[in-house]
């Protein structure tokens, strides 16, 4: 099945039935939360050989929900100091240091993992019939993951936000999220008008109204719907080329939109792409013999690779509008602020880029490391990892920016508009930032409503949206003609 992630979708072979959930044949087991029943270790069954990208899937995800958690709580402060280098205007803070930011800032470093990790998986199943020089069956596999790609991105998008506006509204509590129409009706158009722009892949104008407006955190959908249309375009392209030829395409499509144009997200895309390409190689011991000269030295050469992109992963992205001069002066990168090229307007995207690519790269060749994503935390966290993404929001500019005010994390707008909740229960703010009891026993009420959230979600409309869209293109095939007529 598909995750906005880039879990892989079912075969068009697969029988596959879509009925809508009815509430009555409900068990008690499908309201129990299910992170109440994890154990730690491994699953007993053994993984499939790309569960390891699952469970970074997962586990970025909670990266981004810590990430997001972290600025809520700690405001302009926090946006500050997580988001500059260690040092940066003589400020230095422990969750600024290099590897430590990862648990305080490492969405965007997420993010561009998810990217990377979408190129992977959407090229999979059709490398993997390439490479067997299954030709048809390549393409129409593309064809079916292609119908099948709206609807799996934007049908949980539709509901979850369809929802938190509807809730919203009819409400009205406040929260420091965009403005509302008058009246719900108004309030329905408007969200109708602005998704259809978003949701349309060839949109020149401004994409991000809807996402503002509604789910600041959805800007990433429309991008790995792009993401998606080009690895798609790329496999069609690149079927019938030989293996040399296919990899120097996938390796030039990576420059292009690196280096020639600003297409960092494409450059993510075609990287997971390439990796996927070659693991394939690799698994039939098909690689190009220049592979072969660094076999002795795979697992040194990918740890120190594995480091280096840990490092380039907590890039300073504080303020985006003058990003030389930021990286100039920022410790520990001066020298590489030189590296990004003139077409990347967003500098931290061209050294996230580095940083993703050689992660995914670096874990399967890792096994101490690849065991840790196959554990039953991360894999949990993989099924969960789409309907995590949009729900932490809500959850967090609802119910935890209370929390966060009665603990003593207050700001000026919950003087304004909550003041009721303001200091109602203080707690510690000593410590280092980030680190202080105000902020993580909150937690075990957040995250507890934020993980169960998105288990609602995802037996609600995820999983049911990757049934439904496998059942419509099921139902749009023309039957075989049969050779007698």
């Amino acid at each position: 099945m598909t995750t906005k992630f880039g879990l892989l979708d079912q075969g068009p072979t697969e029988e596959v039935s879509w009925r809508p959930t009815r509430i009555s044949r409900w068990s008690l087991d499908s309201v129990r939360p299910e992170f109440l029943k994890l154990r730690s270790g491994s699953p007993k069954n053994p993984a499939r050989q790309t569960a390891w990208l699952d469970g970074l899937r997962g586990f970025a995800a909670f990266m981004v929900y810590l990430h997001h958690n972290q600025l809520w709580a700690h405001g302009n402060k926090g946006n500050l100091i997580y988001e500059s280098a260690f040092g940066y205007e003589g400020r230095h803070y422990f969750a600024a240091l290099p590897f430590v930011r990862h648990f305080f800032s490492g969405g965007h470093f997420a993010v561009a993992i998810f990217f990377v990790i979408s190129g992977y998986v959407l090229s999979l199943k059709s490398l993997n019939l390439i490479q067997k020089g299954q030709f048809q069956n390549s393409a129409d596999s593309v064809g079916s993951a292609l119908f099948r790609r709206w609807l799996r991105l934007y049908i949980p998008v539709i509901a979850v936000t369809f929802l938190w506006m509807t809730q919203r509204h009819w409400s009205k509590i406040w929260v420091e999220v965009g403005e509302m129409e008058g009246t719900y009706r108004e309030e329905a158009r408007h969200w109708y008008y602005t998704f259809k722009n978003y949701s349309f892949v060839f949109l020149t104008g401004n994409m991000y109204d809807f996402s503002k407006r509604y789910h600041p955190h959805t800007w990433t959908i429309p991008i790995e719907f792009k993401g998606s249309i080009i690895i798609y375009t790329a496999l069609s392209a690149l079927a019938r080329c030989t293996r040399n030829a296919r990899l120097w395409c996938e390796v030039g499509l990576t420059f292009y939109f690196l280096y020639i144009v600003d297409g960092w997200y494409g450059a993510m895309f075609m990287s997971g792409m390439l990796l996927c390409d070659l693991d394939l190689l690799a698994l039939k011991d098909e690689l190009p013999r220049v592979f072969s000269i660094f076999e002795g030295f795979k697992e040194l050469i990918f740890f120190h690779l594995f480091v280096v992109a840990l490092y380039l992963g907590g890039v300073p992205s504080f303020d985006s509008s003058d990003y030389e001069h930021l990286l100039s002066k920022s410790p520990g990168w001066r020298w590489l602020s030189h590296l990004k090229p003139q077409a990347v307007f967003d500098g931290k995207w061209f050294h996230l880029f580095w940083a993703a690519f050689l992660v995914v790269a670096s874990i399967p060749r890792l096994p101490w490391l690849k065991q840790f994503f196959e554990t039953r935390i991360c894999q949990y966290l993989a099924r969960i990892s789409f309907a995590l993404y949009l729900v932490h929001g809500p959850v967090m500019w609802m119910l935890g920016d209370r929390l966060y005010a009665a603990v003593g994390l207050e700001r000026e707008a919950h003087k304004d508009h909550i003041a009721p909740w303001v200091n109602v229960f203080p707690l510690s703010r000593k410590g280092p930032m980030g680190l202080e009891l105000a902020f993580w026993l909150p937690q075990f009420i957040i995250l507890a409503v934020t993980l169960y959230a998105a288990e609602m979600v995802t037996k609600l409309f995820d999983e049911p949206s990757v049934k439904f869209s496998n059942w419509l293109y099921r139902k749009t095939l023309a039957q075989p003609q049969s050779r007698d007529g």
